[in-house]
């Protein structure tokens, strides 16, 4: 299968694009679907950021003054 990027992949095999989309192919052709990701919605936003991680396509809540220390976040959506 030929990606839309260009990039060759093999049948039965499946990865994440660069935008946290779930693909595979088969000899059928390529799907794809959004992969659902969790948002914080209700945490402290006075004190902390949240942080989108492209790598594992999570949000992560940081303190913005020091973004190496969490906060707690008492609800997530998605």
């Amino acid at each position: 299968c030929l990606d839309e990027e260009g990039k060759v992949h093999e049948f039965d095999s499946s990865w994440r694009t660069e935008d946290c989309m779930d693909c595979s192919c088969s000899r059928t052709g390529i799907g794809c679907c959004t992969r659902r990701v969790q948002s914080s919605i209700d945490y402290d936003k006075e004190k902390c950021e949240s942080i989108f991680n492209k790598e594992t396509c999570s949000y992560k809540v940081v303190e913005k003054a020091d973004h190496s220390k969490e906060c707690p976040v008492h609800s997530w959506v998605g």
